[in-house]
């Protein structure tokens, strides 16, 4: 009886142990497991993002505003725009000066010629791409011309649509950011009357219609985004003429995604045009982004920022989004001096609000909100892929 006794204990140690077990981590059997369907991941779709500017200009008061001493600083026109600038991770200008050197004086229009230091400000600044296909490029000649492309190359800029070399002219800017490629090629509709010498017909992009389609053609295969940058247009006027829609279409239709219009000085109007079922993109003119010219039309501009996304499935690459940034050009005075500035308009309206603003006052918010508006009637609203759903 007593070893009975002891089993029984025994066995009933053994259910309670498995018991208190079973509370803590479950049955020491294996139970059936039922398989859980897995949703695979939807891809992640690599994003770009361009950003880009109108014309730069360099008359005479901005070359004396970035003058010390013997040296010369232009940092303080981007200080205020640069945090939009740097949004885009590539940016790209137009800037209708040659850097021929002192030695060819420095002067602004007719005849421009800008201190090597404003190349600097570029790059400070977040630009990438200078464009130098523009009708001012042979102000100082072939030697000036060729002068700042190298002053641009020292600095880590590209020069766009114009050429040291005719083997060069056969090259595009390419850029690959987030293994999506952009091509970029520029032209201009002219060089003021002065003429490019039979040895350097290669030098300068100009707009030709079929040279431009066969480009497009040639660059297509190779990047993911093609953009088009085109000096044209008419000065001053808020539309582009038919002739540039028409020439705007013919290129969207040849392969391009983006067209950058610049020359005219003030903002032009800008539309999203479907081609084949993909949205593609042209502003007509980007306004000027600093300059002295004046009236208020010619010293607005815009800080452009178009968004791209690449679908790896179909290696298909889309316009996602546009949008921009109203800015306006100013000059002021600082400890007697004059300087210039390119400000973001709607920031610097509610900064002067918030009484943080040090150069414009209260007295300024109305010619302000007119270049905001003004800019806004012109180009419209942004635009967004109303088929996108796509999330970052």
């Amino acid at each position: 009886m007593r070893k009975l006794a002891i089993v029984l204990v025994a066995v009933l140690l053994m259910m309670a142990g498995w018991y208190l077990y079973s509370w803590y981590h479950g049955p020491l059997w294996d139970k059936p497991t039922v398989p859980v369907a897995v949703q695979p991941e939807a891809p992640v779709k690599p994003h770009l993002t361009i950003t880009a500017a109108g014309d730069c200009l360099m008359h005479n008061t901005q070359i004396w505003a970035g003058q010390e001493g013997d040296s010369f600083n232009f940092d303080h026109f981007f200080e205020d725009i640069k945090p939009y600038l740097e949004q885009g991770q590539i940016t790209s200008t137009c800037f209708e000066a040659p850097m021929a050197g002192a030695q060819a004086v420095y002067t602004g229009y007719p005849l421009f010629n800008s201190p090597d230091a404003m190349a600097d400000t570029f790059k400070n600044a977040g630009f990438d791409i200078v464009v130098t296909a523009h009708n001012h490029i042979l102000d100082r000649g072939v030697n000036g011309a060729v002068r700042t492309m190298e002053v641009l190359k020292s600095r880590g800029l590209d020069a766009l649509g114009t050429y040291s070399t005719p083997t060069d002219s056969r090259k595009p800017v390419i850029k690959e950011v987030n293994g999506i490629k952009v091509g970029y090629i520029a032209y201009t509709y002219s060089t003021n009357g002065i003429p490019l010498p039979d040895d350097y017909k290669y030098m300068v992009n100009f707009l030709e219609r079929e040279k431009i389609v066969a480009d497009i053609k040639t660059l297509r295969p190779q990047v993911d985004v093609v953009v088009l940058v085109l000096h044209w247009g008419v000065e001053y006027t808020p539309k582009p003429t038919k002739e540039q829609q028409a020439m705007a279409r013919l290129f969207l239709e040849s392969g391009a995604d983006v067209i950058l219009g610049s020359h005219p000085h003030v903002i032009q109007t800008m539309e999203v045009v479907e081609v084949a079922g993909k949205p593609k993109f042209v502003i007509y003119g980007m306004g000027n982004f600093i300059s002295h010219q004046n009236g208020q039309e010619r010293n607005s501009g815009i800080v452009l920022k178009m968004d791209f996304s690449k679908d790896s499935s179909t290696n298909q690459t889309r316009l996602e989004s546009v949008d921009y940034t109203p800015t306006f050009s100013h000059h002021y005075q600082l400890n007697g001096k004059t300087r210039f500035r390119v400000v973001a308009v709607e920031d610097t309206i509610q900064r002067i609000r918030d009484g943080e603003e040090k150069v414009f006052t209260s007295q300024d918010i109305p010619m302000l909100q007119s270049v905001a508006d003004d800019t806004k009637s012109r180009l419209g609203p942004g635009w967004k892929n109303p088929t996108s759903s796509d999330k970052r």
